[in-house]
C-alpha cells in the first residue's frame, strides 16, 4: 500500500495543476532574473567613473568661478577661484543681525576692511606656578577685518567672517595643457581677526584686500596682474643697476 501523502499528491485533480503550476514558477524565476539585472544596472550606473591614476590630472574645478584675488601688498592672483566643495561664505549680516550663507556664484565682489590695527606687545609668566607676568620686550601685530560683499543683483552684506578661498591661477598662453594641469591652487584666508608672528610689524602682515568674481573681474586681474609684475620687474632692475659699482 503506498503512502497517505503520495496519493494525495498524484489525484487527477493536482495532476492537472501541476502545469499551471509550473508555469507561475518559471514566471517568477524570470521576474527575479529580470530584477537583478535590472539593479544591477542601475548600481553600475550610479558609481562614478574610476579614477585613472596614469591618466591626466584634473585641471580646474567645475564649480569655480572665474576672477582675482588683491593681496594688501599689492599681489595679484587671477584664476579659478572655488572654495572647499559645496562650501558656502558665512557671513554675520550686521543689518539683520543674523548669519547668511551666499553661494559663491552669487557673489560679486568681496571687500575687506580694516576696523582696527596695533601692535600688541609679548607677555610671559614670570615662573610656571605664577600668575604674575613680565613683558618680554618683543610685540607682534595683529588686526580686525569686516568685510563688505556685493552680490551679483547690487546688494551688499557687511559684516565678520571667516572662511578660505582657493585660487587656481590661470597659465600663460604659451603654456602646454600638460603645464596648465601642474599648476598648483593657492590658498588664502579671510579673516575676522589676524595676529602676525612675534618681531614682524603690521606692514609684513598682508591681507587678502579684496576678490572680485566674474569673467569682467578675471580680465581686469590678468591686466592689473601682468601691470604689476612688469612694474616689480622694473623696480628691480633699477635697484641692481644702483647697487653696481
Amino acid at each position: 500500500m503506498r503512502p497517505r501523502c503520495f496519493s494525495y499528491v498524484l489525484t487527477d485533480r493536482h495532476i492537472v495543476q501541476l502545469p499551471f503550476i509550473s508555469k507561475i514558477a518559471g514566471l517568477m524565476a524570470a521576474v527575479i532574473a529580470v530584477g537583478f539585472l535590472w539593479f544591477g544596472d542601475l548600481a553600475t550606473a550610479s558609481e562614478p567613473a574610476a579614477i585613472n591614476p596614469f591618466g591626466p590630472p584634473v585641471s580646474e574645478r567645475e564649480d569655480a568661478v572665474p576672477g582675482y584675488v588683491e593681496l594688501s601688498d599689492g599681489k595679484i592672483i587671477a584664476g579659478k577661484v572655488y572654495m572647499t566643495r559645496d562650501k558656502r561664505v558665512k557671513v554675520f549680516d550686521s543689518t539683520l543681525q543674523r548669519q547668511r550663507e551666499i553661494p559663491l556664484n552669487r557673489i560679486k565682489q568681496i571687500e575687506c576692511i580694516v576696523v582696527s590695527e596695533r601692535m600688541e606687545k609679548e607677555w610671559r609668566f614670570r615662573e610656571t606656578t605664577s600668575n604674575v607676568k613680565e613683558y618680554t620686550g618683543r610685540s607682534y601685530p595683529t588686526r580686525e577685518y569686516l568685510h563688505r560683499i556685493t552680490l551679483d543683483d547690487g546688494r551688499t552684506i557687511e559684516g565678520p567672517l571667516s572662511e578660505v578661498i582657493y585660487v587656481q591661477p590661470e597659465p600663460s598662453g604659451s603654456s602646454s595643457r600638460g603645464q596648465q594641469a601642474a599648476i598648483e591652487p593657492q590658498r588664502f584666508i579671510l579673516y575676522k581677526t589676524h595676529k602676525g608672528p612675534v618681531g614682524s610689524d603690521l606692514k609684513s602682515l598682508v591681507y587678502v584686500k579684496v576678490v572680485k568674481l566674474g569673467e569682467e573681474a578675471l580680465a581686469e586681474g590678468q591686466k592689473k596682474g601682468s601691470h604689476s609684475t612688469s612694474s616689480r620687474t622694473t623696480s628691480q632692475e633699477a635697484s641692481e643697476s644702483k647697487s653696481r659699482p
